[in-house]
């Protein structure tokens, strides 16, 4: 045994260093630790698909496994628009699909966000306007952020919730010290109030 010993002492360590986390891998965490940071409580996710070729879906689903384990920063995905706090608005709007659009909306309580993701609900992808199609998400809904792509990443998809909820949060969080008047305290402006949407840009590097 002291034998054992001995020579563990004066070999060392030999192996190698763990490497280094990828870029990827650097870029999600940073990113969950925003989310969880600016959102500080849940967010509930209502995704509509008004014409997707499903491609924006699977990216979307699969922020939902162990490695982008969105439900662990304490935002998931909800069967109705009545639970949710924003709209995940996936594919061009089909004329079929527009009043069960406008209806989710309607039925989505304020305040409310919506992000367009993919390049066809953006208005930029193969799927314009067309006699079954109306085109971009913003034809027909107020859009508070866009994500490019075909299809966005998960990690583009995480952006943009960031970007969706910086919008949505108060500017500096404050909470009020003992004593002080909770009025003092600033308000995330309404959904109403937003002028312009945001662009969130894809970060994979383009396929040649």
């Amino acid at each position: 045994m002291f034998h054992v010993l001995r020579r563990i002492a004066r070999t060392g360590i030999v192996s190698e260093p763990p490497p280094k986390p990828a870029a990827e891998d650097v870029l999600v965490a940073r990113l969950q630790h925003d989310i969880l940071r600016t959102l500080g409580r849940a967010l509930t996710i209502r995704h509509v698909d008004a014409g997707s070729c499903n491609a924006c879906e699977l990216e979307a689903h699969a922020l939902m496994n162990p490695y982008y384990n969105i439900e662990g920063l304490g935002i998931r995905f909800v069967a109705s628009p009545r639970h949710a706090d924003a709209l995940l608005v996936t594919g061009p709007v089909t004329k079929h699909m527009a009043i069960a659009l406008r209806r989710t909306y309607d039925a989505t309580p304020e305040p409310k966000l919506v992000i367009a993701a993919g390049e066809c609900a953006c208005g930029r992808g193969i799927f314009g306007e067309s006699y079954a199609t109306i085109g971009a998400v913003d034809k027909v809904l107020p859009v508070d952020v866009t994500i490019p792509g075909c299809p966005p990443s998960p990690t583009a998809l995480l952006g943009g919730i960031l970007a969706a909820i910086s919008r949505a949060a108060p500017v500096a969080r404050h909470e009020p010290a003992l004593g002080e008047h909770p009025d003092t305290t600033e308000h995330a402006q309404p959904a109403d109030a937003r002028s312009t949407s945001t662009s969130v840009p894809d970060p994979r590097p383009p396929v040649d």
